[in-house]
């Protein structure tokens, strides 16, 4: 690409703020340091820590989806959760104050209309490393907000995507491992979402849901950490019609890089990691096989999303090591142009149709 920028990475999912809240963990250390402080603990995913700044500086991440994560507790979900909507609300509000305070020192750079992003990219392209990592708010299940007339606020504090439903159901409707659809409060928060032209996550979403929301929303949709059933036949995947719903309204899926959702029959904490990155490209090429083209398949990873090197990929010890999936995929016969919409185009592109002027 000798005409092009270098190659560089925008990841479509990250839980950060989660991670350095509910975690506790410094995203300004090295991953190597994180993992220090967290020694002599046993809890899944502690230790093994596989994302922070300068790992995604390493990585050449130069802009995320970073998530805005907080759930409200229901009975039989052991996930974590809070006890009340407010205090949801409040541990979200939270979450955009450490955002807020991190670009406030010059860290990172909230990403909220196609200008910012645009004037962002040039920034990132032609000298990264004065550059802060861009970051495009979102919001992973709808539990903080409290009701659809609080999107607006949501929207005025710069989220731009959302996604209704994390693991199991909540006031909106049904998510990952759920069989249960669309709550009546879901249909009043969609047309708010549409009117105000955020982007609605379809990630998490159960088949009924899902089939339910494409019904009636009529904005834009992405999948930002979603793989597909023809290699893991689980529900947490997308189907092919599911995928092709996606592509047909102009969407883009990135790939997850959580081993369960690449290596069939893993179960955690018990399974033998046997998944590479090369399953990860297996996603990706699904996707632009289902397309016929290769603009809607990208990368998502959810590196940060609860789970550390234990579950990740053979071939990943931090995000950094995620960028040489470019190799992967070249050795696949991937031309320049397709490496670079998957890499970073395909997510650029939408968000510069999906963010407000």
């Amino acid at each position: 690409m000798s005409d092009a920028p270098e190659l560089w990475l925008f990841d479509g999912h990250l839980d950060l703020a989660w991670n350095a809240i509910d975690w506790k963990r410094d995203l300004l250390q090295p991953v190597s340091a994180i993992r220090h402080a967290e020694r002599g603990r046993t809890e899944p995913g502690v230790g093994t820590s596989t994302v922070s700044l300068p790992a995604l500086r390493d990585g050449k991440v130069g802009v995320c989806v970073a998530t805005l994560l907080a759930r409200l507790h229901r009975p039989g979900n052991p996930m974590f959760g809070y006890a009340t909507p407010e205090a949801v609300y409040s541990v979200a509000r939270g979450q955009l104050a450490y955002y807020e305070a991190m670009q406030r020192a010059g860290h990172i750079r909230i990403l909220r209309t196609r200008r910012d992003l645009n004037s962002h990219v040039e920034q990132w392209e032609s000298d990264p490393e004065d550059c802060p990592i861009g970051m495009i708010l979102s919001m992973e299940g709808a539990d903080p907000v409290l009701d659809p007339t609080n999107m607006q606020e949501w929207h005025a504090a710069g989220l731009r995507a959302i996604g209704l439903t994390h693991y199991g159901k909540n006031r909106y409707g049904g998510g990952t491992a759920c069989q249960e659809g669309l709550e009546p409060l879901a249909h009043p928060l969609l047309a708010e979402i549409e009117r105000l032209g955020l982007a609605l996550d379809l990630t998490h979403l159960s088949d009924e849901a899902f089939w339910q929301a494409v019904e009636v929303f009529g904005g834009r949709v992405l999948a930002s950490h979603q793989n597909a059933r023809h290699f893991v036949n689980d529900q947490r995947q997308f189907s092919d019609e599911q995928l092709r719903v996606v592509i047909e309204w102009g969407g883009v899926i990135g790939a997850a890089f959580d081993i369960w959702m690449l290596q069939p029959d893993y179960r955690r904490q018990v399974s033998e990691r046997k998944a590479s990155m090369e399953a990860v490209a297996d996603n990706i090429d699904h996707v632009c096989q289902l397309a016929g083209n290769h603009r809607h398949a990208a990368i998502g990873t959810d590196l940060d999303g609860g789970f550390g090197t234990e579950q990740s990929p053979t071939d990943v010890d931090t995000i950094a090591d995620v960028i040489h999936i470019v190799e992967i995929l070249s050795r696949r016969g991937y031309n320049d142009d397709a490496i670079a919409a998957v890499m970073y185009g395909n997510w650029l592109r939408f968000f510069r149709e999906v963010l407000p002027e």
